[in-house]
């Protein structure tokens, strides 16, 4: 007989062999389900199907429309070019077009002179596309020069399909009004993307530079000597131009790292497609002034941005155009509008002697008729006088826009407080007009509330600068046109400004052209150039009085004037027909009209008017 023991081991390994069996039993069926499921076995070896599961496959190719986006280090290696001519800029336009076709964003940033703490004109204005190609536009050389700024410059940094953003893209917006007549619109600002999306690292600051560090992981070169370098001198050094150029490729780099678009390595979509996603993503920061605590931030950089920025005094409103300003909700507009203390219409009644009513007017006019006895009282309400003498004019009709009651409300949307008066032909083309056409104007002067009259001088500010480039009459201070560069004393003041600052590792070949320059400009014969000279030479005022000089608001009513009467009904009705258009009101006055008057004029002047501006 068998012992106990043999007998448990015996159990014990027809139990294990029993489950092995079971196992291998279950194992040959799944395999010969899922062979009936796949059809014929595969050929391939089972380390192949093994690294098959594990190798991902090949990612398909791009379809042809996408474009690949590059890392910021790459962006930052793509050369800068210069761009001091109307023939360099044709030749290199089309390209930085192709890529705006793709992706709609420039990144922009400005450079210039700033001497005793007193900002020269904007001197370089850079601009980079998503694929790093960078331009350096050298403004003042086109300004020496007395040549026009390329079109296709001025209506990209206009057009409101096409997104700048940079760090204190706004603010340079303003220099550029200011200095050049450009006006740039679709900024935003990388500081309040940055903040929005919760990536600043605060502690550090929000400078380009911080910016850089934190979320991209880039070191950019602040340095003081590059920074405060001649920005006006006549070639700029290897070091400017790409110290210039990082500025915008970065701002870029920025902005698309902000959106989350370095996660995917290609651009979703392109065109006014592209534009629209992009656009939706800065949604309440288009065109808003960075206005943010800056605590933090310590960077000398960022302080020089923020003074050198503040002693730009704000252009006419206008110069920031947007698409309907009314729906910035993170800076209400009106701000800082001082609002009527009365009301403009008081709605009296003048009447003829015979009775016939004349026009409206406020009651202290209408008391004044009392006053000297030419007038008496008709009624007390609605207030009436009755003129003693035979008016100098009559309406023609009593559906007359002068005779109609007027609410004081705003135009557009209909608030009934806080509004002024606004002049929808503006007061620098007005005041240029014939008397002929300035008499009895109020038909253009309406009420809007401070949130509408301010969005509405954004919008006029879209329609000055298209009447500028029409008519090559720049708009910006009068300073900034009135007085020309001189190119001599500019050279001689940059040579001066270059020795003073760089004069120890200048190269003795250069030092002597440059001191020569000086000479010739100060000294007779031989005579030395002394310290004293070279000081005198870097504070050298370089801006003559341009005798030519024809402001604005005149240069364009002069080229409507050339078309006598009928040209300058066509820009009175031009400026009402871009109100109604731009501002949609929805409360205008009875009988106001985009040819007001206009038949009147041609009855009474007839079209042979021999027109005399003021």
């Amino acid at each position: 007989m068998m012992s106990k023991q043999s007998t448990l081991t015996a159990a014990l390994a027809t139990m294990l062999g029993a489950t092995l069996g079971g196992l291998f039993l279950w194992r040959s069926i799944r395999t010969q389900k899922k062979k009936a499921l796949k059809g014929p076995a595969s050929a391939e070896p089972i380390q192949a199907q093994l690294e098959a599961e594990i190798i991902p496959s090949p990612e398909p190719p791009a379809p042809p429309h996408t474009q690949k986006l590059l890392r910021a280090q790459t962006l930052l290696e793509v050369p800068p070019v210069i761009v001091s001519s109307l023939e360099e800029w044709e030749a290199l336009w089309p390209a930085f077009q192709k890529d705006l076709s793709v992706c709609p964003v420039l990144g922009l940033d400005c450079e210039w002179v700033s001497v005793k703490g007193k900002a020269s004109a904007v001197s370089l204005l850079q601009l980079a596309t998503f694929s790093g190609r960078c331009m350096l536009v050298r403004l003042l050389t086109f300004r020496d020069a007395q040549l026009p700024l390329p079109k296709a410059l001025v209506g990209v940094l206009s057009d409101p399909r096409v997104l700048k953003v940079g760090v204190g893209c706004y603010e340079d917006g303003k220099r550029l009004t200011h200095d050049h007549g450009l006006s740039l619109s679709c900024t935003v600002d990388l500081r309040y993307l940055a903040l929005r999306q919760r990536q600043a690292v605060l502690n550090n600051g929000l400078s380009l530079k911080s910016l850089a560090a934190d979320l991209l992981n880039v070191t950019l070169d602040k340095s003081l000597e590059l920074r405060c370098s001649d920005w006006e001198a006549d070639v700029l050094t290897q070091e400017q131009m790409t110290y210039a150029a990082h500025d915008a490729q970065i701002s870029i780099a920025l902005f698309l790292h902000l959106l989350g678009l370095n996660k995917e390595p290609r651009l979703p979509t392109e065109g006014e497609a592209a534009f629209t996603q992009l656009a939706s993503c800065c949604q309440g920061l288009v065109d808003v002034p960075f206005r943010g605590r800056y605590g933090g931030e310590g960077e000398e950089g960022e302080r020089r941005r923020r003074s050198r920025k503040s002693t730009v005094d704000s252009p006419e409103s206008g110069d920031q155009q947007v698409p309907d300003p009314r729906r910035n909700k993170r800076k209400p507009l009106g701000v800082g509008y001082s609002a009527r203390k009365s009301p403009l219409y008081d709605n009296c009644f003048l009447h003829a002697p015979d009775g016939q009513p004349l026009c409206t007017c406020d009651k202290k006019k209408a008391k004044w008729y009392l006053e000297k006895g030419i007038g008496e009282l008709v009624s007390e309400d609605p207030f009436v006088v009755r003129l003693l003498f035979e008016p100098s004019g009559r309406p023609d009709s009593q559906k007359d826009y002068y005779l109609t009651a007027k609410e004081n409300l705003c135009v557009v949307c209909g608030k009934a407080e806080s509004y002024i008066r606004k002049n929808i032909v503006p007061h620098e083309y007005r005041r240029h007009f014939p008397a002929e056409m300035k008499d009895h104007n109020s038909h253009d002067i309406l009420l809007l509330c401070t949130s509408c009259h301010a969005a509405s001088n954004v919008h006029d500010g879209i329609l000055k600068q298209q009447l500028a480039e029409e008519h090559s009459a720049p708009q910006g201070c009068e300073e900034g046109i009135r007085l020309l560069e001189d190119a001599d004393r500019r050279r001689v003041r940059s040579a001066a400004r270059a020795l003073l600052s760089a004069s120890n590792g200048m190269p003795e070949s250069r030092k002597e052209e440059l001191l020569s320059v000086i000479q010739s400009f100060f000294c007779s014969g031989q005579q030395e150039v002394t310290q004293e000279m070279l000081q005198k030479a870097a504070a050298l005022e370089t801006r003559i009085f341009n005798e030519s000089y024809v402001p604005h608001g005149l240069k364009v009513v002069q080229a409507y004037a050339e078309h006598g009467l009928r040209g300058l009904m066509e820009l009175e009705r031009c400026w009402r027909q871009h109100f109604l258009t731009s501002m949609q009101p929805r409360h205008l006055p009875p009988l106001w009209s985009v040819n007001h008057n206009h038949d009147k004029y041609l009855r009474k002047y007839g079209e042979d008017l021999q027109i005399q501006l003021n």
